[in-house]
């Protein structure tokens, strides 16, 4: 914890491996960030190494939802997408599938959105016109259309997709500061749907790069995005969105990742990528990362 923060009695602070306790195989989980950007990876690193099972992951899905697909935690995955970004699909995601491993629900992105906003509100559904003529009914026969109350005098109202609502057990989400109250800021040029998977969830854990005392959170008001409310334990995980993109305090390390996608190609060179960079704590992972740039740099 930073020292601004060590001196701060109250609070919700908690350590990645008691968030981790708190959770239970079988369980939704919500994962926030976009792809491969500012993903919980500490946390997620932490389910790697837990016992945890059986889950169903609801992502913009990028390397969290891979590397549990990696370590067999996942029964099902809910997402639009799967990727690193820089690399088009996630590969351990792409292993899983073919393998008939995982199930997969898959929503267009507006469809996902009001899948989060709908149990937000802790509504039955949200319509949209988002997946009406796409092959998103097809592959998901259980999704249902309603007819809008509000046509025109003398004609039927407009069509469309009901999306029933993404409700989480937890959420998981990976801030840039956060306060010991749990409140959440961003920094970077987008805030994804962070909000969104907090209110969506009955629990929500936050992880940041820096953890401060309360009221110390500066800066544009639309940056303070998750509020304490929301929120049930906050935990400080410096770099602990590596190796996505975390701007301003780091960019996504584009050479690591591409180092996790090329071992996740061969299972002997991923098997000693997980002994070099997984089997220990956050601390060892960062050690691990840090003398792998050095040796690259040579």
């Amino acid at each position: 914890m930073s020292a601004a923060a060590g001196t701060a009695t109250a609070g919700k602070v908690m350590s990645a491996e008691e968030i981790v306790a708190s959770l239970e195989s079988g369980m939704t989980l919500g994962i926030g960030g976009w792809g491969s950007r500012r993903k919980p990876m500490a946390l997620v690193r932490a389910i790697y190494r837990s016992s945890l099972t059986d889950l169903t992951i609801v992502s913009y899905g990028g390397a969290d939802v891979g590397l549990l697909c990696a370590a067999g935690k996942v029964r099902r995955v809910v997402a639009p997408f799967v990727t690193l970004d820089s690399v088009p699909l996630e590969p351990h995601f792409r292993a899983a599938r073919q393998a008939g491993a995982i199930e997969l629900t898959e929503y267009d992105e507006g469809m996902f959105m009001f899948g989060l906003l709908a149990a937000a509100h802790r509504l039955p559904f949200l319509p949209t016109r988002a997946g009406l003529g796409s092959d998103v009914m097809r592959v998901n026969p259980g999704l249902r259309t309603v007819r809008s109350p509000y046509g025109a005098e003398g004609e039927e109202g407009e069509e469309l997709v009901a999306v029933p609502p993404l409700r989480l057990d937890a959420a998981l989400i990976h801030m840039d500061r956060a306060d010991t109250r749990g409140n959440g800021q961003y920094l970077g040029p987008d805030p994804y749907m962070d909000d969104l998977f907090a209110k969506a969830a009955a629990r929500c854990y936050m992880s940041c790069e820096r953890l401060v005392e309360p009221g110390a959170l500066t800066g544009p008001p639309q940056t303070l995005l998750v509020s304490r409310m929301h929120v049930t334990g906050v935990v400080e995980t410096p770099g602990g969105g590596h190796f996505t993109d975390c701007g301003p305090d780091l960019g996504r390390d584009e050479a690591f990742q591409r180092h996790y996608a090329s071992a996740a190609a061969d299972p002997q060179a991923w098997a000693e990528f997980a002994d070099r960079f997984l089997s220990g704590d956050e601390a060892a992972y960062r050690e691990a990362v840090r003398r792998w740039h050095e040796e690259e740099a040579r």
